[in-house]
């Protein structure tokens, strides 16, 4: 069945299966657009209508960019963008929106099971996500909505690769299969198993979104901070964690204390210890790397100061790191006292 056909059937969508948004057309996405436009706000205590397609999907690709379990029904209203855009376009309140949000990923029971597959496949395929999110975007586009309602949030109309996912090269799979199956006997259906491990590589995702954002885009070490033609180029800078992933609770893992922005060689020598950051927030090196970055040129290019700063290279405002997450990192990577 396809989902234009279903649409029009089934305006209440209680039949929509998995392939019905996996499979959608670009006739389809317009259609349902168009009746989108269309809508009066409710009124009266009067039952919102459900949600379609279009609306669905592009409530998972926000989930990349704000994390529903922050708001709860009294705080929605402070929900970050593009929550309050899509809630205005689709003429729901902001709980709504965070509501469908949290059914595709399974933290509510009463979600659709099918929602939960179409996350599950769409969370662990970057290029399929990026192909359907410009094909929703563009049916938007086609009826006139524009930029200003639907923001492009993801960066991806103009642009043809798959969906980045940041942070991912500093958890392994083993790592996230280990996490997934913690404390469980028995083996997880296919299912939960795909939507736990799609779970985890989101929120590694936001996590190195927010620490980047925490910390302007630039290296907190040297203050490297590339772009070009008003485009930030994520992939020059890493957004890692303090205290790593691996040795982490749920917590820790999504706190942005707990991480740094660095450029690739400072990133490097942090995790690897070759420098930490003393509780004053001072950059100390290694006596061995400190000579010979004071002997050798190509070693002082990188190590010298500058670039290397005296001190945490923090913007104004910038949430700084949790002096727990430091102490960490000097006794248990660095090797030692530093203060």
């Amino acid at each position: 069945m396809k989902a234009e056909a279903t649409v029009r059937s089934h305006p209440g969508g209680a039949m929509l299966t998995a392939a019905d948004y996996l499979a959608i057309t670009p006739s389809a996405a317009r259609q349902q657009w168009l009746s989108i436009s269309g809508r009066s706000q409710p009124s009266g205590g009067r039952r919102q209508v459900d949600f379609v397609p279009v609306e669905t999907l592009t409530c998972l690709a926000a989930s990349l960019v704000v994390d529903h379990r922050r708001y709860g029904g009294s705080t929605s209203h402070k929900a970050e963008e593009p929550v309050p855009r899509l809630a205005q376009l689709f003429k729901r309140p902001n709980s709504s929106v965070l509501a469908k949000m949290a059914n595709l990923d399974g933290s509510r029971s009463n979600g659709a099971r099918h929602e939960v597959e179409v996350a599950a496949r769409l969370l662990t395929d970057e290029s399929e996500l990026a192909d359907i999110y410009r094909l929703v975007f563009q049916a938007a586009r086609d009826v006139g909505i524009t930029a200003a309602a639907l923001p492009d949030f993801l960066y991806l109309e103009n642009d043809q690769g798959p969906v980045t996912f940041l942070g991912q090269d500093e958890i392994t799979p083993s790592e996230i299969a280990g996490v997934v199956r913690h404390g469980l006997a028995n083996t997880l259906d296919e299912l939960t198993e795909k939507m736990r491990t799609a779970t985890i590589r989101v929120g590694q995702h936001r996590f190195a979104r927010g620490v980047l954002r925490n910390h302007e885009h630039q290296c907190v070490f040297c203050g490297l901070a590339v772009a070009f033609e008003g485009r930030r180029t994520p992939r020059l800078l890493l957004a890692s964690h303090i205290k790593p992933w691996r040795d982490c609770d749920s917590r820790e893992r999504l706190d942005i204390a707990n991480g740094l922005t660095a450029c690739p060689t400072h990133d490097v020598a942090f995790d690897t210890g070759l420098i930490t950051i003393t509780p004053d927030l001072r950059i100390q090196v290694r006596p061995d790397l400190e000579h010979a970055a004071a002997t050798n040129p190509g070693v002082g290019a990188a190590f010298g100061r500058p670039p290397l700063a005296e001190h945490l290279r923090l913007p104004a405002g910038a949430l700084p790191p949790q002096p727990s997450y430091l102490e960490w990192h000097r006794t248990r990577i660095y090797g030692g006292d530093s203060r």
